[in-house]
């Protein structure tokens, strides 16, 4: 078990038929909060995600039981109704449950859907923050998210819903902004995406960054225009998951000397 040393004290008590939502952050273990790391120490259960990498996972008490429950797109996999239902089932066998996340629970992880299914079945619970991708993957690839200099804002939003329906995005009020966009989940529909973007009046060499890996030893950044971003996506072969900033911010990245040599 790792010692959190004096931080132990302002350690809340994991008690056995709760669930904890916990964070993990964008990947690297170092990363992880001190609660986290609590809670992993402490879980008789772990429900976790597809982006919690395996360094991760070895922090977690030995003795507990692991269950993936990971979630992509276009892919097989748990649906997140048969997700809750368990997480409900298990704290109700009296066992400390510890939902783990990628990044935070409540930012595009579904925690707050779990979190009012808890609520209703009386489940007590406690989130636990985690860093998202999407603030700690800019950093990690040397892209601030703000500066006076260039915004005021960021727009934090899912690039899932890009097609027509009650959840498609207005991507044109978007670009009107002039805030950086960041993106999760975007990549499947990107050629989608693009020519919004433009037919809204969004300049054609507006700087676009695309962070995969975030924060991993795999991490990759590739860094275009939105003229030619789907095109250089597709030579460097990028795949989710990862994280497509929009933006003034974009140029940062070389004002800090990152891409020379660096992640």
């Amino acid at each position: 078990m790792i010692d959190l040393g004096p931080l132990a004290q302002h350690m809340p008590e994991f008690l056995p038929g709760t669930v904890w939502l916990v964070g993990a952050g964008p990947g690297d273990p170092g990363l992880l909060t001190a609660q986290a790391i609590h809670a992993l120490a402490r879980a008789d259960v772990l429900v976790y995600d597809a982006l919690v990498g395996d360094e991760i996972l070895k922090i977690v008490n030995p003795a507990a039981e692991l269950e993936f429950a990971g979630k992509r797109g276009g892919k097989p996999s748990a649906k997140q109704r048969d997700i809750t239902e368990r997480l409900i089932e298990l704290a109700r066998q009296g066992k400390r449950v510890l939902r783990l996340k990628g990044g935070d629970p409540f930012v595009f992880g579904r925690g707050g859907e779990e979190a009012l299914a808890l609520v209703a079945a009386g489940v007590p619970f406690r989130v636990v923050p985690g860093i998202t991708s999407g603030l700690g993957g800019l950093a990690m690839a040397g892209i601030p998210a703000t500066t006076r200099d260039t915004n005021q804002a960021i727009t934090l939003m899912t690039g899932h819903c890009a097609t027509q329906g009650p959840e498609a995005v207005d991507w044109a009020a978007f670009a009107r902004t002039g805030a950086p966009l960041i993106l999760y989940m975007a990549m499947n529909n990107l050629p989608k995406i693009v020519p919004q973007l433009l037919a809204a009046g969004m300049s054609a060499a507006t700087p676009v960054a695309f962070v995969t890996n975030a924060s991993t030893p795999r991490q990759r950044v590739v860094v275009s225009t939105l003229a030619t971003a789907i095109d250089d996506v597709a030579a460097a072969g990028i795949e989710p998951p990862t994280i497509t900033v929009i933006g003034d911010i974009v140029p940062l990245r070389a004002a800090l000397g990152f891409g020379d040599g660096r992640p």
